[in-house]
This record gives C-alpha cells, structure tokens and sequence, in this order.
C-alpha cells in the first residue's frame, strides 16, 4: 500500500512542531553548562544543589495535573508557544538567582512551564503525525535532542568568551522566543480532540479501572521511562560537574560530558524509527539498556575524560529511542481510549527527574559524586529487565 502524501499544511505544521521541539532543548541547555558557577557562586553543597534541581520536576508534576485541560482551552500548538516564551524568561531567572532560595524557585517555575509545554508540544506532534499517517515521532524528539547539542556547544562557546550568565541567557532567551512565535503561524488550527490528550485525573481513573494486565504493562511502561529520565538528568544535571571536580577538566571541556550523552541521544533517534522498523521496539530497547549499563558502569569503572565521554555518550545513544516508544506504547493499550496511556506516561516519567537529584546529592555528601552516578548503569540495568512490556515490531 502506497504512503500517503501528506498535506502543505501538515508539512508546515511539522516544521513549527519540530522548531518548539528545538527551541525546548535548547532554552535548558544553554545554562546546564553553567550550573558549575551557580552552584559556586551560591556556596551550595551537592545535597543542597541536589534538593534545588529536585524542585523543578516537582513542578512538572504539579502542573501535569492541569496541561489536558489546559490544550482544550488554548489549543495545544499556543500552548506550546506560550509555555516556550515564559520558559525562556523563568531560565534567566535561574541563572540571575542571587540566593538559594531563589534559584530553587526559579528551577520550580521552570518545572511547571516545561511539562506543560512538553506535553503540550508532544500532543501537537501526535496530531500532525496523524496527518502523516506514518510514525514521525522519533524525528521530534531528535530535534529536541538537537537543539540541546546545539544550546550545549552555544553555552560552552558563550563561557570560552567569558560572556556574562545574564548577557547570555538574555539573548539566547529572545532568540528562542521569537523562533516560537514564528513557528505559531504554522501550526494546525482547529481543536485539540483528534490528538487524544487526556487530563492526568481522567487518565490515572480510566486506568485504575483497566484491566491487571494493562495496569502492569503500564507500570512496566512508567519504569522504563523513569529510568530514561534518570540518565538524561545525570547529564544535564551533574555531568558537567563530575567532569570539572572530579575528573579535574576545564570549565569549557566539562561541558562536553552533557553534549556527548545529548549529542548521540541526537544521532539514536535519527536511527531510532529505522531501528525500530526493523528490529522490534522490544529488542531495541534491550539493546539500548546494555549499552546504558556497561558503557557507564565501564566509564565508572576507569574514571579518565575520554572514558567518560565514551561512557556519556553510549547511555545517551542506549536510551535515545525509549521515551518515544514507552509513549507509542502506551497510548496504544488495549481497553484505554486514545490519549490515556500517553497521559499516564508523560506525567509519571517525570519522577526520575525528581528522584536523581536528590538520591545523587545525598550520595555524593556521604561518598563521592563517583559512587552516587552508579544510579546510571542501575537504569540500565532496569530498563533490560523491563524491555519485554514493549513490542516487538512497530505497528
């Protein structure tokens, strides 16, 4: 059977999806770079600056109780570009925070923004891939993945010139709104019903009366993408630091531990809807937990720049594919509407944002940062023992 052609406005509509999938990779990781001198600068100790990350998936998951409602009333392509224009504003909060407490209520304004307007963003691209009628989900995700290389290589370039945090997330800030707000124009009209997206009490209600079979795939389904989440914090949150105090490197070479993990997280899922074509979600994820567990577990093993580079680079490579297809997955359970279980999951994937930071932080006081990032090769580890709960070939 012949591939659909999809329509000019479907094709405008997944260049502003894939413009708002960038902008939200690249707004965060324009300062992850920088978290060394914030951390620094407010004297915090890894449990203290563990507890302040900690607060923004607490706002996520605060504020994923209100995005279905949320995209009924605004649509899910202006929700997504008023939640990436605010973001933008609430990032120069957090790297112009002149206290710990403030910073700490900066990252939970950037909780509540971001899971509104990732959820938002996803359900647009659900649409617009419905238009297609053919998988493109993957290819979101890559740009997102993209654009945080790109914020990655923009903030290590921006401390090389020694160009100050504010002057920095200042600009970045503005371009990044203005590319939202262009990107508007080209999103789908119309209301938000073909894309299914549920409120979180809808969701968890319509699930908990599911039957056990579902509700253990559903479990499965959150765990595998807890444990995604787990690794993507890692390197967004800490591998920066790991690279500077404990491997001894430079300030603009630390940077590179994250932008290796979102680097080939990046290149995963430009291969990921082929991969997954042709091997079976199934396989590719237990793949993609082994290459998680032992590439860390090895970098760990022999804590050197390059090696941990290696090592960053194969969890972000292993679980590049998994968010989408625990996502796929899950919107496409038996006995569930459309939208539930894509609910459910999004909401739920959140905690490994809130549990890394904190287990990692009061780890790291009691011991060292070395020992605290084995939670790393232990998603791995998860995630190979929980692959049998996806399919084995995209449907």
């Amino acid at each position: 059977m012949s591939t659909p052609v999809p329509s000019r406005e479907a094709r405008r509509a997944r260049v502003a999806v894939s413009a708002l999938f960038f902008t939200n990779g690249a707004i965060y990781a324009n300062v992850i770079p920088r978290f060394p001198e914030i951390k620094e600068a407010l004297a915090l100790s890894d449990t203290l600056y563990g507890i302040s990350i900690a607060a923004m998936p607490v706002g996520a998951l605060l504020s994923g109780l209100a995005a279905g409602s949320l995209i009924r009333r605004m649509g899910s392509g202006r929700l997504a570009v008023t939640g990436t224009i605010l973001l933008a504003a609430a990032m120069l909060g957090v790297g112009l925070a002149p206290l710990p407490v403030v910073f700490t209520l900066a990252l939970f304004t950037v909780g509540l923004l971001d899971s509104v307007t990732d959820v938002a963003q996803n359900a647009h691209g659900l649409r617009v891939q419905k238009r297609y009628g053919r998988s493109i989900i993957n290819g979101f995700h890559a740009i997102w993945s993209l654009g945080a290389v790109t914020g990655g290589f923009m903030s290590a370039g921006a401390i090389a010139l020694g160009l100050p945090l504010g002057v920095h997330l200042a600009i970045t800030g503005a371009l990044f709104a203005a590319t939202a707000i262009v990107a508007l124009r080209m999103c789908l009209p119309g209301p938000d019903e073909e894309s299914g997206e549920a409120s979180v009490e809808e969701a968890v209600s319509v699930v908990g009366r599911a039957a056990p079979r579902v509700v253990l795939a559903m479990a499965g389904l959150a765990a595998i993408s807890i444990a995604a989440t787990i690794v993507e914090d890692v390197g967004s949150s800490w591998a920066t630091l790991y690279m500077r105090d404990s491997l001894g490197a430079p300030a603009a070479l630390a940077a590179t531990g994250y932008i290796a993990l979102i680097g080939f997280q990046f290149v995963g899922r430009l291969v990921g809807d082929a991969l997954t074509d042709r091997f079976g979600q199934r396989l590719v994820a237990f793949a993609g937990g082994v290459l998680v567990a032992v590439g860390m577990g090895v970098a760990l093993a022999f804590p050197t720049v390059p090696a941990t580079l290696i090592g960053f680079a194969a969890a972000g490579f292993g679980v590049a594919t998994l968010i989408p297809a625990a996502m796929h997955t899950a919107d496409d359970l038996p006995g569930l509407r459309p939208g539930t279980g894509l609910t459910v999951v999004t909401w739920l994937m959140r905690l490994g944002f809130l549990i890394s930071p904190l287990v990692i932080g009061a780890v790291s006081d009691a011991t060292e940062l070395r020992v605290s990032l084995l939670i790393v090769p232990i998603a791995g580890v998860v995630i190979v023992a929980l692959s049998g709960v996806l399919g084995r070939r995209r449907s």
